[in-house]
This record gives structure tokens, sequence and C-alpha cells, in this order.
């Protein structure tokens, strides 16, 4: 994911951070990421999709074999278990309101302190997010304590998969290094329990970047800074030989191609530092790099670029791209692999070398890929990808061959420098937009979600064999709908190349695109919705566009000029001439009784102006529509939307679902993420929202959790959850 930087914030002034440690509840252990249950007897798992997000750093420990760490941009942080062969998410006890925290800007070991690990928080720089934070473990993130800062971090910025910003000084394991966008430098000298700035020779500029990387070399530590433009006398790197003089590093090299240092890593056999260089900071927008090693026992600079970018791609297209990850062979002198970022035309690469620069190999030439266990890196049935977006590459000190790099959606990793396949397990990042749980056939669920479009989860513990969605593929999936009486029937809608919108008369295995779209649902398709029996679609754009109806597949369609602009569509569960469309500039819920031909305002004064809300409907009860207005409440119809009342056991309501009714109950379960009184959390009412009982528990956050949820209608007490940036989370009873 990707945003745009608005103001930057003045430069800490020597002042102690926010320094209270909170104890936080046990993240995921083995078992539990597994099969344990939760506190609060539900046990939480993911609906497996494997990866699906940017994934922007991967840190072996150089003293422990077999432990490493993974970060993401939105989704949080990992840590690799050897003996079950899988990632465990180390964040998911962030809440609600600490969802900026999310993002991992960056994290630390200890080389002398196996135990200790240690995290950035932070995913947005601009003035509605919140202040970043640092995490600190003493038993490899099974518990943490937290310190906030005073300055925020930008996970999900450009510049996010850089190198670590974190690290423990090689002189002092008390003493750690945190380099900011907008802050300068700031160091702790109590392992990360307060936090002061330091003094720096480079100013923050406008760009966003500050400090792009931390390195140890020797005793010695480097930092990159991305606020130069790369030419003589403007420095972008500099170093301390003491922790607290740094100077800029004589000598390096300068120019468009060295304008941004991205990464840098340490062959301490050889006493040379390699780092990467681009002319943006990525993981978008760079055309030209290099690589270069300085051999600090002398201050010696050479230039190693495998491939200069440049070059003509024999289609009449130039070879433009940067460099990326770095990571050199803990066990061989001179063994180093550099990758190449945001190179489209010829595909990112992996170059290794084993002679300190002077030769190098593509590894990308040979590799063989194997995604059969992540089938949508197919991208619809095209052939996978090397990768792109390659930032983050580790080599395992203990195995000269077992090398991974991350892409925009997975982990790749190999034993043999040939064979390669993706080292996911454990991982979900998606951002979910929509969720259906059908009432029949083989899926108990579809998904949207952004960036990888549609899924159909024939298994909830296996990718989708299917993959994403095809014909057309979509990026971001904007909508997703099913005929209430005729469930084998969906629609979807979405960001495509080749179309925006597809049917299914198979519950969503097969897809068919409408033969014909409004011109604006290529700029800006949005919801869309069938009625109950699947005769009639409505598809809504935005606030300046009206409606649209098909009654033929979308093959032809007409424009509903009574329809709410930029209204979310909703059909009726049963009576398939009635529709719901809720306005928020004016609050009012209107309805059309005439399958969408016409719509007609019933009740107003519903919170106008609030553009955030979702409107359900209730699964076989005729007119039964449930408002959810964010922290204006939750509200209630069984007139069809002519009056609504407020339900009073809530104050707090931001994305409603229903599934199996209880044993005994005559209404179906209703699952809800909002608040009863002052915790946002997940809760479940079987008595028609009359008394809730919370099923999540502190453990199992996973931040902001708003966009939607959907109870089983198969399955008493199982929910899916849309997360933004931890997939779908599904939980049941034990």
């Amino acid at each position: 994911m990707h945003v745009s930087r608005l103001s930057r914030r003045a430069v800490l002034a020597g002042t102690a951070a926010a320094a209270a440690a909170v104890s936080l509840p046990p993240a995921h252990g083995v078992a539990q990421a597994a099969t344990a249950p939760a506190q609060s007897g539900y046990r939480w798992r993911n609906a497996v999709q494997g990866g699906t997000g940017f994934i922007t750093g991967v840190l072996f420990h150089p003293s422990v074999k077999g432990l490493a760490y993974l970060r993401t941009d939105i989704g949080g942080a990992y840590r690799w278990d050897e003996r079950s062969g899988r990632w465990i998410p180390l964040t998911d006890h962030i809440g609600w309101d600490d969802w900026n925290l999310l993002g991992v800007e960056a994290m630390a070991v200890d080389p002398a302190h196996p135990d200790r690990v240690y995290l950035s928080l932070g995913t947005y720089t601009q003035s509605w997010a919140g202040n970043g934070a640092v995490l600190r473990s003493e038993d490899r993130g099974a518990t943490w304590q937290r310190t906030d800062l005073t300055v925020k971090l930008g996970a999900n910025e450009d510049g996010r998969g850089c190198g670590e910003r974190l690290l423990v000084d090689p002189r002092d394991s008390d003493t750690l290094w945190l380099g900011t966008r907008h802050d300068g430098l700031l160091k702790s000298t109590d392992r990360g329990a307060t936090w002061k700035a330091a003094s720096f020779p480079a100013t923050p500029g406008a760009t966003g970047q500050g400090i792009t990387l931390l390195v140890a070399a020797g005793r010695s530590v480097y930092a990159g800074w991305g606020d130069s433009d790369g030419t003589a006398g403007k420095p972008n790197l500099y170093r301390t030989f003491d922790g607290t003089t740094w100077e800029a590093v004589p000598g390096q090299p300068t120019g468009t191609a060295a304008k941004v240092p991205v990464r840098a890593a340490y062959d301490r056999h050889t006493r040379e530092l390699y780092v990467t260089y681009a002319d943006a900071p990525g993981p978008n927008g760079q055309s030209d790099g290099s690589v270069h090693k300085l051999r600090t026992a002398n201050g010696k600079w050479s230039e190693v670029t495998p491939v200069k970018p440049g070059g003509a791609t024999g289609d009449g297209g130039t070879d433009s791209f940067g460099y990326g990850g770095v990571a050199v062979d803990a066990r061989t002198p001179g063994t180093v692999v550099v990758s190449t970022n945001n190179r489209w035309s010829l595909v990112d690469t992996r170059y290794r070398t084993t002679d300190g620069g002077r030769s190098w190999t593509s590894l990308k030439d040979k590799a063989v890929l194997d995604v059969s266990e992540t089938p949508y890196l197919k991208w619809g049935g095209d052939e996978p990808k090397f990768g792109w977006w390659i930032q983050a590459v580790g080599l395992d000190p203990y195995d000269s061959r077992h090398v991974v790099h991350g892409t925009g959606a997975t982990l790749y990793g190999t034993r043999d420098l040939k064979h390669w396949a993706p080292q996911i397990r454990g991982v979900e990042e998606a951002s979910v937009r929509q969720l259906i749980s059908p009432p029949s056939g083989e899926a108990h669920l579809l998904s949207g979600s952004g960036d990888i479009g549609v899924m159909y989860h024939e298994r909830l513990t296996a990718s989708p064999s299917r993959g994403m969605a095809s014909n057309p593929v979509f990026g971001t999936a904007t909508g997703l709908s099913l005929a209430a009486a005729k469930p084998s029937y969906v629609v979807r809608a979405g960001w495509g190349d080749h179309g925006n919108g597809a049917w299914s008369d198979d519950g969503g295995k097969t897809w068919t695109p409408f033969e014909a779209q409004p011109d604006v649902a290529k700029s800006a398709p949005g919801p869309i919705a069938i009625n109950a029996d699947g005769s009639v679609l409505l598809w809504s754009f935005g606030m300046a566009d009206p409606g649209y109806r098909s009654t033929d597949n979308g093959a032809t369609w007409a424009e509903v000029a009574s329809y709410p602009k930029g209204a979310v569509p909703v059909a009726d569960p049963v009576d398939p001439a009635r529709c719901y469309a809720f306005d928020t500039s004016t609050g009012t819920l209107h309805a059309s009784t005439d399958r969408g031909r016409t719509f007609t305002a019933r009740a107003t004064g519903l919170n106008a102006g609030d553009t955030e809300f979702q409107l359900a409907v209730t699964p076989g009860r005729s007119g039964h529509l449930w408002l959810s207005l964010k922290w204006n409440g939750l509200y209630r119809s069984t007139d069809g939307g002519a009056t609504f009342s407020k339900v009073s056991s809530c104050w707090a309501s931001y994305t409603l679902g229903f599934g199996k009714a209880a044993e005994g109950a005559a209404y179906p379960a209703v699952y809800m993420v909002g608040s009863t009184a002052t915790v946002t959390a997940v809760y479940r009412s079987d008595d028609e929202a009359k008394t809730w009982t919370r099923i999540n528990d502190d453990r199992h956050q996973w931040g902001w959790i708003g966009a939607c949820i959907a109870g089983d209608p198969r399955v008493y007490g199982r929910v899916y959850i849309g997360t933004n940036g931890r997939g779908v989370q599904y939980g049941e009873p034990v």
C-alpha cells in the first residue's frame, strides 16, 4: 500500500520520550498460532491466503541458528519458528486505538543476547496519525514492553523497504539507535525504555525519508541519509566511531545513481561495507541505481554494480531500475547478494557474487519457481514473477544456500540457489474489504481485498487453489455480492486492467466479465449488489455519479436517476423487488420497491454528513435493516427503512454481520465490531442485540478491523473478520 506524506514534525529537542513501560499480553506462541483457544473461549486463526502483502524486511539472527524476524508495512511483525516451519505473528495484541502501530518501520536484534528483539512501530507520519512507539522483548516477542515516542514513523510510506532504522549499538547492548524520517536520530541508553535526540550533522528535509538505514560495521555505526540530492558536497552516508560524534563518510559515491542509500551490509571477514543505492527511496519511482563497497580499514570505495540501469530492453524500452536489498554471507568472505528493484520490463532479480563484486550471477536466470502452495501468485493464469519490490533480502548465517527475498506479495526462499518457493506460512497481510459466507456450496467464504482482488476459499487452511479470481483479474476489489435466494449467483467489482466487473453462476469458482460497463466504471468502480433472485444488478460509483442498473448480467446498463449518488446498494434478502441505499450526505435511507428502477426517501436525520457507515440486512427477514454509524451507535429498522430505532445495548458500531442462529434461537446470530461500553472489540449476540458477548480478547485484536464481518450461516459461532493488514481472521467457540 502507499500514501503520500503531508506536514513534517519538528525535530525532537532533546527531551525524553514518553517512557512508561507498559506490559502487554503474550503474543502468539507456536501452539497458540495453530490450535490454542483464546482467553475468550474462541480459537482464532487466519483463513489462509498466503502472504498477499509487501514484505519490507527480513532479519536472520546472527547468533542463533533457525531464528529470524520479518516485518511488513501494515501487518505487523513475525518470528520464524524452525520446528513448525512457519512464521509466528508477534503484534496481534495491538488494539483498535493503536491501529497506527501495526506498521513496522524497523526491527533489531542483539547479537550478544539472543532473546532480545526490538520493533519500532508507526504506519503514517501525517497529522491524523498517532505517534510511533518502540516495543522491546526479552523472550523473542512472546511478551513485550512498550515505550511511546513523541515522533511519528512511516512504515507504509515511501522508503518503507529501506534498511533497518533501528540498531543495537555494537559496543554496548544497552544502547540503541533509532532513525526517524522527520526528527533526526534518537538514542536510548536503557535498552529502549527512554529516548532522547542525538546529535546528527544532517538536517531533515521535506522528502519524508531522513535516516534510511543504520548498520554496524565492526564497532562503528553507519547511517544512510535520504534527504540529500546525491551531489558532491551533500553527503548521504554518515558514521560514528565513538557513539557520540558523527561525520560524513569520505569519498562516498555521488550522482543520481547514488542519491539514496537504500540498504547496507557488512562483511566482517573482508571488513567491507556494501551499500545499495537508487535515485528514489522506492519501492516505486526508481529508475537508476548502483552498488558500492567501502573497505573500512583504509576508506577505499569501489563500484561493484552488477548491471547498470539504462540499457535497452530489446522491445524498444529502457531497462530502468534501482538497487534494493543486500546481504552478505557470514560463512564465506566476499559472497554477497543484492536485488534490483522497480525493474518492470525485464523483471527484478537477485545477483550473487563470490568474489567481492568483481563478477555477478543472476539468480533469476536459472530459477525454478514453485508457487503451488500460493496459486494466486500466478495472477490469474500468468507465470509467476521472480519478484517485484525486492528490498528485503536475507542470507542465512548458518546456511550459505538459504537465501530469501521479499516481494510486494510474498517471501521467496531457496535452499540450493535454484529452486524457489514461497517461505510464507503464517504470514497474512491482506487488507480485506468484503466478506461473504454463502449458505450453501463448496466454499464457506469469499473475500475481496485490496491489491489481490477476490478469492474463493474452498478450504480455510490452504491458499485458494484457483488463486485470485480471473477474467478479469482485479488489483483491489470494490464490491462483492451474492443473490440471497440464488446463492450460486455472485457478482464482483474492482480495479481491473480488462474490465471492472464480472458475474459467476457457480458460487465464485469461475467468472464471466460483464459484456459492457458504464464509462465511469473504469475510473471509479464502486460497490455492487444483486437483488434476491439474481435478476437485477445495482452498481454505484463516486459521489458525483449516478447509480446504474442491469437486468442481463451486465450486458447493458441504465442510469437510475433517483439513486442517491455514491451510496452503497443493499438488496433485500427475501423480496427481489426491494433494494436499499443510505445517503450519507443527508442521513437519509432510500428504498426501491420496483427492482431498483426508482428510489424514494424513507427515514431521515440519521447522522447526516458522516461518510462512514454500514447498512446490513438480516438473512431471511424482509425489511430488517441495521445501520452501523460508528460512535453514533447502531440503529435498527423492521419496516424496510421507514423508521429506525437506536439499539441501546451498544454505543459504537462499525461493522455488522449475521450467522447461524444459536440452538433454540429464532433469529440469526449477530456479530459486530463495536463497543458496548468502553472497549472496541468483536461481539456476538444471540438475542437480536439485546445483550452481547465479547468473543475476542486482548491477545487477538489486529488493529483496525472496521471494514467487514460475516458469520457463517452453516456453522454456529463461526465468524470471519476482515482486517487491515492481517488478512481474514476467523474464530470458532471451543
